[in-house]
């Protein structure tokens, strides 16, 4: 599964580059799922709102607690969009998750073997989702308060066996932990596969983050591999690194490290 970027703003996952990377995958016999989520452009404009008409409006979107926490920590109205998006973006990835798995016999899915990838926004949802445990950014809000939730195969779990971080960041699993009063990582998280431009200069995503995330994965002894894509900006998607393009690198970190053969 795919989760695009667009800095919780925008995006979508048709787009191009994306496209191309599941016609990889899918030409070689796998299933590859690009998803949708909602972003900050579903969300009304707040200026001049009271908090209580906030915590009145939002709630079903976010938690109460997850607005609190936004609306003492963004300096702008575009920053709180971004982070109550940034909660609705997880929900809504865990949400599609579960949906494959349920599906998983129609469309000939074996859901043993699931790898969960984005760029930029994507990623940064990528981490949470892998990172986070099953009920995290599920019920922190309840189906009295969001009734669409009963729609979403509440029942279904599963298990992410690797997961794949383009240029990225860790915001969303340091988020959730600030206003929960957490820490999410375990020895138990999934395997990574990291690639990041050097010259990364949006500010949410500088090169470190990927450095930094590494370290966390080093610390527990998890496996992981780090792809610097030396003097590439934000967005490297035609980056290549020894002849091999991300889709090749990507492909071969997944089969070698969950064990698959290539008929």
């Amino acid at each position: 599964m795919f989760i695009h970027g667009g800095g919780f703003t925008g995006g979508t996952k048709t787009k191009p580059e994306i496209i191309d990377m599941a016609g990889y995958f899918a030409s070689r016999g796998w299933v590859f799922v690009s998803i949708d989520y909602r972003t900050a452009e579903e969300l009304i404009t707040i200026s001049g709102t009271s908090q209580e008409e906030l915590l009145s409006f939002y709630k079903g979107i976010a938690p109460q607690e997850w607005i609190e926490h936004a609306l003492q920590g963004v300096e702008t109205v575009k920053q709180f969009e971004q982070a109550i998006a940034m909660y609705m973006a997880q929900r809504d990835a865990k949400a599609a998750l579960r949906w494959i798995v349920a599906n998983a016999s129609i469309y000939n899915i074996d859901s043993d073997y699931i790898t969960v990838g984005g760029a930029s926004a994507g990623a940064i949802t990528t981490i949470a989702l892998g990172i986070s445990n099953l009920e995290d950014f599920r019920d922190e809000i309840s189906i009295t308060d969001d009734p669409t939730l009963s729609t979403t195969n509440l029942d279904e779990s599963y298990e992410v066996k690797s997961m794949v971080y383009f240029w990225g960041s860790n915001v969303k699993v340091e988020l959730f932990e600030a206003v929960y009063g957490t820490y999410l990582y375990d020895d138990n998280d999934p395997e990574l596969f990291l690639a990041h431009g050097t010259n990364d200069v949006n500010p949410s995503t500088p090169y470190s983050e990927a450095t930094e995330l590494k370290d966390i994965y080093d610390s527990l002894g998890l496996h992981n591999e780090l792809v610097t894509l030396e003097g590439a900006g934000h967005g490297a998607w035609d980056a290549t690194v020894d002849g091999k393009s991300l889709s090749d690198m990507t492909f071969d970190f997944i089969l070698e490290r969950q064990k698959l053969s290539v008929e």
